[in-house]
C-alpha cells in the first residue's frame, strides 16, 4: 500500500520515524512535507494527503500536527475522507475497522515516537469489517457529503 505522510512544522520532528514504521509495516510512503521546522500551515498538508488519496496516488494517509486534532478537521472537509486523530492502538484500529478511516492523525506534541510509530503499524494493519451497520453509517456521512455540494 502507498502511504501518503505530510507534516506541519509541529509534527515535522515525528516525521521521520513515521516514515520508518510505513516501511517497516511492509508500505511504501509517499512523504509530501514539510521538510523544516519553519512555520506552515496544516491544512495544506491536509489538502495534498486527502489528494493524494482522491487521485489514487497514495491509498491512505497519515498527518502530524500538534493535537492532530486542526489536520484532521481540515481532512475531513474533503469528499471521501475519513480522517481521525488517534492517540490509542483501539482508535487506530477501529477506526478502519468501523469506520474506514483512510487518514490517521497525530498530534506531536501529545504522543511520543514509539507510540506514534506503534499506532501506524495498528492503523496500516487493520481492514474495514463491511458489517451492514458501518455500511450503513458510511452511506449517511457520504449523504452528508453529497448534501453539501463539496467537490473533490
Amino acid at each position: 500500500m502507498i502511504v501518503a505522510v505530510a507534516c506541519d512544522h509541529a509534527g515535522f520532528p515525528l516525521k521521520p520515524a513515521l516514515l520508518d514504521a510505513v516501511r517497516s509495516a511492509g508500505h511504501v510512503p509517499l512523504d509530501l512535507g514539510t521538510d523544516s521546522e519553519a512555520p506552515v500551515d496544516y491544512p495544506d498538508n491536509a489538502v495534498d494527503v486527502g489528494r493524494a488519496i482522491q487521485e489514487k496516488r497514495a491509498d491512505r494517509g497519515i498527518l502530524i500536527c500538534g493535537s492532530g486534532v486542526g489536520a484532521a478537521v481540515a481532512a475531513n472537509k474533503m469528499r471521501g475522507i475519513r480522517a481521525g486523530v488517534c492517540h490509542d492502538l483501539y482508535s487506530a484500529r477501529q477506526s478502519v475497522e468501523h469506520d474506514d478511516a483512510n487518514v490517521l492523525a497525530l498530534g506531536a506534541r501529545v504522543i511520543d515516537g514509539k507510540l506514534a510509530a506503534a499506532l501506524v503499524q495498528a492503523f496500516l494493519a487493520a481492514e474495514f469489517n463491511g458489517e451492514e451497520r458501518h455500511r450503513r453509517r458510511l452511506a449517511k456521512i457520504k449523504a452528508i457529503e453529497d448534501e453539501q455540494g463539496r467537490e473533490p
